[in-house]
């Protein structure tokens, strides 16, 4: 995401770990590493952030260092990070104090989509905001899309990584089952992905990642499983009943505790691969 815009306008960078922040400087022509938060706010006018949890999003802003320290009125800052709705909102209310436009604006398209430009934006924001957030995301997006208010676009988010997490793990389980009865792994994904089972995870996710063996890292199960807990406070926020979305978070953990904490998202199949004694390959 930073390469696409580093492409097309100043930018300046900060990073938790600093030497990686001087290596995309070294590989982008034009690109400034500021050394703290507080430097990198205070020579931009609008802010992106993508990291794991609004809780460190939040720990950003504070301190002598801190990007409030740096911010001015008037900035926008742009959070892509899959965070929580009322993570983003207490977010908004703090940066409001300074003067500073805040939208929660995650995105959906993975490494392929960041790469390529392509990716969807979720956003939450006030609808008279919506036009700078979509000029700051221009470079890396595909879709922009305004999902309500402050808080609307990590909803969207979160809801979205459980049902992917919920068809992983179906998936899986029916290959796995598929595959002990005698069935090809390979043939079952080309009827499965003419009927009315198919899905992302059968038709793209499974043929390039799971049949080949290949397992590339591109997003950390256990992340997955932090969307996944977000959707369900979500729905215990607004009293809709979730079991299917729980024992998905509940497996997930599981998953992780068998794999380890690098494991990617979609090996969370290797789980039922291995408490089933099978490999789905083809």
């Amino acid at each position: 995401m930073a390469a696409r815009v580093a492409a097309v306008r100043p930018l300046a960078v900060w990073n938790r770990n600093a030497d990686r922040a001087r290596a995309f400087a070294e590989a982008h022509a034009g690109v400034v590493v500021a050394a703290t938060p507080r430097e990198l706010a205070a020579a931009s006018d609008v802010i992106i952030i993508c990291l794991p949890t609004s809780t460190e999003v939040e720990a950003l802003l504070e301190g002598a260092d801190g990007l409030l320290a740096g911010l001015t009125a008037g900035a926008l800052v742009v959070d892509c990070t899959s965070g929580s709705p009322e993570g983003a909102r207490r977010l908004a209310a703090r940066l409001a104090e300074h003067g500073v436009a805040y939208a929660d604006a995650p995105v959906s398209g993975g490494t392929n989509g960041a790469e390529a430009g392509t990716l969807t934006v979720m956003v939450g924001c006030e609808p008279a905001l919506l036009p700078r957030v979509e000029a700051a995301v221009a470079p890396f997006a595909g879709r922009v899309v305004r999902m309500g208010p402050v808080g609307a676009g990590d909803a969207m988010k979160a809801i979205n990584n459980a049902l992917l997490a919920v068809t992983i793990l179906a998936v899986g389980e029916g290959l796995a089952a598929l595959t002990k009865a005698g069935v090809s792994p390979r043939l079952a994904l080309e009827v499965l992905n003419v009927s009315s089972g198919r899905s992302f995870v059968s038709e793209v996710l499974v043929p390039e990642r799971v049949l080949t063996g290949l397992w590339p890292a591109t997003f950390r199960l256990a992340l997955l499983q932090k969307d996944a807990g977000i959707a369900n406070a979500l729905l215990a926020e607004q009293g809709v009943p979730g079991p299917v979305l729980a024992l998905a978070h509940q497996q997930l953990g599981a998953a992780r505790a068998m794999l380890g904490e690098n494991t990617d998202y979609l090996e969370a199949i290797r789980m039922t691969e291995h408490l089933a004694g099978v490999e789905i390959r083809g």
